[in-house]
């Protein structure tokens, strides 16, 4: 599954250097005016996933290997999408490229910026809701101008369509996002045809200073800014990317000691991906063996023939049954050998629903 996360934000609020600080090299032209970002600069970062370097160890000792099989992490993609300016919607700015590359993306994720550095040009104060509001604002405005474009013989033929045209054009110009108007089932599975920007899943990234960022300060922060946006603290995570920048630098236990001694359990890297996840409401599961450690990104509600699709057509096609363990299982019986011996590993049918963490062996008919 592709899971594109575009990272956007005015320009100057620490946008392109945390794209850069995130794929651990310099992509993009971070310099310090508006518009630095001219085109979209797109990398493939993997997904951290400490589960599968203790597959791979299990593996290696169960099949007798010589050395670790190569692990494959999920895989999510992040997209610095140009900056833009009040105004976008009309073409302001770069409005008409950031609108255009904000369509690609499953997730929107917001950078703002909540912290004071006199050497970075801005106008006007730091105001995280007045940056926030602005982005969500020229999304709105062009999904209205999506919405008025709406053929007419359309709308005629298609009375339910018509209804939600006309009742998100009321809701949105009072400034509301399309994913916050409330929606019949049926009307959720409409809105998917008008591809609107304000009904993607987004994450705020709140940036900022190093003295601000702490476990314990981050949640604080997260308390204090969920009621200053109006927004679900399940939307926000707290990065600072000066912090990302200098990990980024670092080897992986440098980087850990690090972390440990700002009071931070989990990188900005790995709290943001968690984020869009959780949005997207993605999960992975897991196979092992001599041939890779892999980990395979799923909707929630996936069933056992649709994970095996992930892998391969011809797995869906010629799905016969699902052997599972639970991660947790799994290294408790440190491998397949015990797991089935023990009762841990299971056979499951076509209709099974997927678990985080489940490790799986599909069986597939000639």
């Amino acid at each position: 599954m592709n899971l594109s996360v575009g990272i956007v934000g005015l320009p100057n609020v620490g946008k392109s250097t945390l794209f850069n600080a995130l794929l651990k090299k310099q992509q993009a032209l971070a310099a310090n005016y508006p518009f630095a970002t001219i085109e979209p600069n797109i990398g493939v970062v993997p997904v951290p996933d400490e589960r599968l370097q203790s597959l791979a160890e299990i593996t290696q000792r169960e099949d007798g290997m010589t050395h670790l099989p190569p692990i494959k992490n999920a895989l999510i993609e992040f997209v610095d999408i140009a900056g833009l300016v009040k105004g976008a919607s009309e073409g302001a700015g770069l409005g008409n490229k950031f609108l255009s590359h904000i369509r690609e993306v499953k997730v929107v994720a917001h950078v703002v910026r909540a912290f004071e550095d006199a050497d970075v040009i801005k106008e006007g104060a730091v105001d995280p809701k007045s940056d926030y509001e602005t982005i969500v604002t020229e999304l709105v405005l062009s999904d209205l101008q999506t919405l008025s474009k709406v053929n007419e013989k359309t709308l005629k033929a298609d009375p339910a369509k018509k209804k939600l045209v006309d009742k998100l054009i009321s809701e949105m110009n009072t400034g509301k996002a399309a994913r916050n108007v409330v929606l019949e089932d049926e009307e959720k599975e409409l809105i998917q045809d008008l591809q609107l920007l304000s009904s993607k899943p987004e994450v705020i990234i709140l940036n900022v200073s190093e003295d601000q960022y702490s476990d314990v300060k981050n949640e604080e922060t997260i308390k204090k800014y969920s009621e200053i946006l109006g927004t679900s603290s399940e939307q926000l995570v707290v990065i600072c990317a000066k912090v990302e920048s200098e990990l980024a630098e670092l080897g992986i236990e440098d980087a850990k000691e690090y972390l440990k001694e700002l009071g931070v359990e989990k990188s900005g890297l790995e709290r943001l991906i968690q984020k869009a996840y959780s949005q997207l409401d993605l999960i992975s599961y897991l196979t092992c063996g001599e041939v890779e450690v892999k980990a395979w990104t799923i909707k929630k509600g996936s069933n056992a023939v649709e994970a095996a699709g992930t892998i391969h057509t011809d797995f869906m096609n010629k799905f016969i049954k699902a052997e599972i363990v639970s991660y947790a299982d799994f290294i408790e019986q440190n491998g397949w050998k015990n797991a089935r011996t023990s009762g841990k590993a299971r056979m499951e049918g076509r209709d099974y629903v997927m678990q985080d963490g489940d490790v799986t062996e599909f069986k597939i008919g000639r």
